[in-house]
């Protein structure tokens, strides 16, 4: 009788998450060193905490080893296709806002929409042989994007680094990437494509819609979920 919560491992996610659970009386918190992944949960019996990156949580939720996971929507989106026939959204928690952006260099002054982007990208095979290409870490969302808006002529290269500086190293034209505020685009001498985010992600709390639960387990988490809201 345990329902297992994934909740990320370190930093302001996991801090944001302690304090959101903790102002409705459920108290989460690390137990050992910070090398060690173990956690404790006291206001509500039968709860088991799981410490993971906040990447890993999606598909931990996705294969059933968990039952409940606080994630970005951005991770759920990009990590697990068909992800509604998987997880049920519970709660947005109102923090780790950022939007998926499409980002061109600011002396591209004839690039402002993704029209232009589509013109700019023919442009520039023509001109160099090869397709325009986009960093980013996010290739089945911004794949989806570019192809549902008429975006045909470019390439999807991985970023794991500081994507914001893959222009200047040349090693891409353009970039698609997390943001909340814009001030490091705007450092590289980036702007973000005037058609809006390809999406506005917040840290979320998940359900798995796969995870096995005893008649024991649904009242764990009834009572929890009580409790959250």
């Amino acid at each position: 009788m345990t329902i297992k919560l994934g909740v990320p491992s370190k930093g302001r996610l996991m801090d944001k998450t302690f304090d959101w659970f903790g102002k409705r009386g459920v108290s989460l918190a690390r137990t050992g060193s910070d090398r060690e992944y173990a956690g404790a949960v006291e206001g509500v019996e039968g709860v088991e905490l799981v410490l993971l990156s906040a990447g890993e949580i999606p598909r931990e939720l996705a294969s059933g080893r968990i039952h409940l996971g606080v994630t970005g929507t951005d991770l759920v989106r990009e990590k697990l296709p068909r992800w509604e026939q998987q997880l049920e959204e519970v709660a947005p928690l109102g923090f780790g806002q950022a939007d998926l952006i499409l980002a061109v260099p600011s002396c591209w002054v004839d690039v402002e929409t993704l029209d232009d982007l589509d013109a700019a990208a023919s442009a520039f095979r023509a001109n160099h042989g090869f397709r325009l290409r986009v960093a980013t870490k996010y290739h089945r969302l911004v794949r989806e994007y570019l192809q549902h808006n008429g975006v045909a002529d470019y390439q999807l290269v991985d970023s794991q680094g500081a994507t914001e500086g893959v222009v200047k190293n040349e090693t891409a034209e353009a970039i698609a990437d997390i943001t909340s505020t814009g001030e490091t685009l705007r450092a590289n001498h980036l702007k973000i494509l005037g058609d809006g985010p390809i999406l506005k992600s917040q840290a979320t709390l998940w359900r798995s819609r796969v995870a096995t639960y005893s008649d024991p387990d649904r009242k764990v988490l009834s009572a929890l979920l009580d409790k959250l809201r």
